[in-house]
């Protein structure tokens, strides 16, 4: 099942996601579909992966610890700085239209409440990849 027609490399997608169940369904479903995927549980491991490669398109969980921090909110600006053209799509459980409207501010180009359809959320990065090749 390929979402997006061959080019001269694959697509390359980062998520950031500290739910291991979670995680692993991301991945597998988007290697199915022919991206090469990398994943990260922690705000500082998903930083060190941006600056070493570069990514088309980043999932993020909101947050990644039990406490009310909103990391994926701080990997959204360090990707607004280092990396301008990737694009970002946020989940969480714990959304908030505040937390939304921030992740829109901020550049998110699409937000998730958990639980997301990943069908849905590949519809998504489909047209994100596509409106910025």
């Amino acid at each position: 099942m390929k979402l997006l027609p061959h080019t001269e490399r694959p697509y390359r997608l980062l998520v950031v996601e500290d739910e291991v169940t979670v995680q692993a369904a991301l991945k597998k479903y988007f290697t199915a579909a022919g991206f090469e995927v990398r994943c990260a549980c922690e705000l500082e491991e998903a930083e060190a992966l941006l600056v070493t490669d570069s990514y088309d398109i980043v999932i993020a969980d909101l947050r990644l610890s039990w406490s009310y921090a909103a990391e994926g909110l701080e990997i959204l600006r360090f990707v607004r700085r280092h990396s301008r053209g990737t694009r970002v799509i946020i989940l969480s459980a714990y959304a908030s239209p505040d937390l939304q409207h921030s992740a829109r501010a901020l550049g998110a180009g699409a937000f998730f409440q958990k639980p997301a359809a990943l069908p849905d959320i590949a519809a998504t990065v489909k047209c994100l990849l596509e409106s910025h090749p």
